[in-house]
């Protein structure tokens, strides 16, 4: 696997999100969430919308300030508050990749503006370079030097997205994280994106957070995944080891939605329905937060939160059903 025998290039620890909505009320959008993340790995964060993902991925890069817990990135704590000088230096290291390519480029600059403007608040080469450095990964993403002058909106959804992934790599990044790039394209157009993340990963020797709801997309890009819930990463293990073996009863319905195209009629799988809503994160269950919705809920899911077990291989689960 990718990087597994070199330290982590960033490494999470009890990570902590929480926002405060009311006197009331306080979302805990993440709680006491760890991973880590080799050197040329992709770790693939999945699960239903509200789950947490996208709000690691923000914390992960510092838009957040954690609540609580330790982000330490090639071996440097940066989950504390971090200067101008801190902040800046982290900017040219850790990108982010957004969702939506259309709002998250500046419709009143064209390509060559937006670009630059990311070299020019770095103070990244010479001014006289910068059109050129712009040019340079503007091929890389697989576009052409006549859309250096265009705008946004003259774009596809997909050729904006390739100037969303320029923005974030024309700093040569190390790690990026990718919130659910590809679910705002066209299923045409997905697999030519993630196509092209898998190209630039090899080349620029990047490592990846790759957030998304669609396990398929997830399982194509990913090294390693990890199951989110309602704020709780409950499973993560490589990623072929969660197809053949998921454990939490949360995964497996995720596995069940996987369609599977079989002409023959030949093949047999199991469903595994998941029941109920999800629950408002304003007020989550008692003790285990997917109880309410589990078909295997024993009384002590209602009492106590399950703690994170290593079942061997690099393979971990949040479940009382592996309790010793």
């Amino acid at each position: 696997m990718a990087g597994q025998n070199a330290a982590p290039l960033l490494k999470v620890e009890g990570l902590k999100q929480y926002f405060r909505v009311s006197k009331s009320y306080t979302v805990k959008a993440v709680d006491n969430v760890s991973f880590e993340i080799y050197p040329g790995e992709t770790y693939g964060l999945v699960g239903e919308s509200g789950s947490g993902k996208s709000t690691i991925g923000r914390s992960v890069i510092r838009l957040y300030d954690p609540t609580a817990g330790k982000i330490t990135f090639e071996g440097q704590d940066i989950s504390g508050r971090l200067n101008h000088s801190q902040n800046n230096t982290l900017r040219t290291q850790m990108q982010m990749i957004f969702q939506d390519p259309y709002t998250s480029l500046n419709p009143r600059k064209n390509v060559g503006e937006i670009l630059t403007e990311v070299l020019a608040i770095q103070h990244v080469g010479n001014r006289a370079d910068w059109m050129n450095m712009a040019l340079d990964i503007i091929e890389k993403v697989g576009l052409k030097p006549e859309h250096y002058y265009r705008y946004p909106h003259e774009f596809s959804g997909g050729q904006r997205q390739r100037i969303g992934i320029a923005r974030a790599l024309i700093l040569h990044p190390e790690f990026v994280v990718c919130d659910e790039p590809v679910s705002a394209l066209d299923v045409s157009v997905q697999s030519q994106i993630i196509n092209l993340l898998l190209d630039l990963k090899e080349k620029e020797n990047l490592s990846y957070l790759f957030i998304a709801h669609d396990i398929g997309v997830v399982r194509y890009i990913s090294d390693r995944i990890g199951v989110m819930y309602l704020g709780y990463l409950f499973e993560e293990c490589p990623t072929e080891e969660l197809f053949r073996n998921p454990l939490h009863p949360y995964t497996k319905t995720l596995l069940s939605s996987v369609p599977v195209i079989d002409a023959s009629g030949a093949a047999k799988k199991e469903r595994t329905l998941i029941q109920g809503e999800l629950p408002s994160p304003l007020s989550p269950p008692s003790g285990c937060v997917f109880r309410t919705r589990c078909p295997y809920a024993k009384p002590i899911c209602a009492e106590q939160c399950p703690e994170k077990k290593d079942v061997g291989g690099g393979h971990h689960v949040m479940c009382h059903l592996y309790d010793e």
